[in-house]
């Protein structure tokens, strides 16, 4: 049984700092947006970016590569200590991209998600664990013996 969270109740919403936040958030992405107009070719200045995002996103895994230990890889071969984690980040990397690319000129689709979870579990743990597809059981964390 799926669990279905109350309705979240927001009492004390400071409606001002909300706005001024929201504001400072739309300057700043106009001015970032604004550096890839004048940029010719903007994925320089993206694949640090995208690296970053993927080495922390991979550390809810529990990967423990760094960026810089992604780079290294990148720059000189392979890390065969890190290699699954290495791999981890870059397939992170991989999705990142597909999605970008895919939603210029199309919808979320399923499929897309699929294709996306399939290029993560790429040679890394699970990737044996059905990739592209959907899991069809109950998800839950726990200590280990212990039940939903």
């Amino acid at each position: 049984q799926p669990y279905t969270p109350e309705a979240l109740s927001i009492k004390d919403l400071d409606e001002a700092a909300l706005f001024t936040a929201v504001g400072e958030a739309n300057a700043a992405l106009a001015r970032y947006d604004g550096l890839f107009i004048v940029m010719v070719n903007p994925a320089v200045m993206l694949s640090p970016l995208t690296s970053k995002e993927a080495a922390l996103s991979s550390k809810i895994e529990g990967t423990q590569a760094t960026v810089e230990e992604v780079f290294e890889h990148e720059a000189a071969g392979n890390d065969e200590e890190k290699h699954r984690d290495i791999q981890g980040i870059l397939n992170d990397r991989r999705a990142l991209m597909l999605a970008k690319e895919s939603v210029e000129d199309r919808l979320i689709r399923l499929g897309l998600i699929r294709e996306m979870h399939h290029i993560l579990l790429e040679s890394v743990c699970g990737q044996d664990a059905e990739p592209g597809q959907f899991r069809n059981e109950q998800n839950w964390i726990g200590t280990a013996g212990c039940t939903i």
